[in-house]
């Protein structure tokens, strides 16, 4: 459920810049950016990582704000559940495209590995976006957390530590339910990031 009682301003500029800072394009680009950095040649790889992030995160986020400026769309983080479906089917376009631009050009298979399992998780928040207004903010920042986890071992297990703080802000804003956040985070947490872990021994 929403928070009960109207949250104070300062609650909320904490939790509005919780929200912008940790949105899910600029998430998943750091994820695109560091997927390379499990096999040899990183740093010099990430160049791979940010081609990958202009298709996934970069053109959909400038399709969405075209369309708010144009005032098709609520706001860019597309609160309205009906518009969300259609934007994500949209981005995965863009996804599949940026799949095969970088098998072309023989990019690292690790960011191959982060973009399917970015398509798995969207396809499934498209058809749960038809009827239910699960939270992509909590699926984003629960994915990447777990995943930088994977990737660099122990130290980086503090980062769970803002799927509760992201998922929070959420609420404050009354964007989301408890039960939304709740259940983006476990799908995030455990499914994409799942994913990822299985398609990487699969194709790594």
């Amino acid at each position: 459920m929403p928070a009960e009682r109207p949250a104070s301003s300062a609650r909320r500029r904490v939790a509005r810049i919780l929200t912008e800072v940790f949105q899910p394009p600029a998430v998943v680009s750091i994820l695109l950016l560091i997927s390379p950095a499990v096999e040899p040649g990183f740093p010099g790889t990430i160049w791979f990582g940010v081609l990958g992030a202009l298709f996934v995160c970069v053109l959909p986020l400038a399709y969405v704000l075209l369309m708010v400026r144009l005032g098709k769309l609520s706001d860019h983080h597309v609160s309205d559940r009906k518009e969300r479906a259609p934007l994500l089917m949209l981005a995965l376009v863009s996804v599949v495209m940026g799949l095969l631009v970088l098998n072309v050009i023989h990019a690292p298979t690790s960011v191959s590995v982060m973009i399917l399992a970015l398509i798995g998780g969207i396809t499934v928040l498209a058809a749960v976006s038809l009827v239910w207004k699960i939270s992509g903010h909590a699926s984003a920042i629960s994915a990447a957390a777990v995943i930088a986890a994977l990737m660099f071992g122990p130290a980086w297990l503090p980062l769970l530590l803002l799927v509760p703080a992201v998922g929070w802000s959420r609420v404050v804003l009354r964007d989301h339910t408890r039960g939304q956040v709740i259940a983006g985070s476990l799908f995030g947490g455990v499914f994409i990031a799942g994913l990822w872990w299985v398609l990487r021994g699969w194709l790594g």
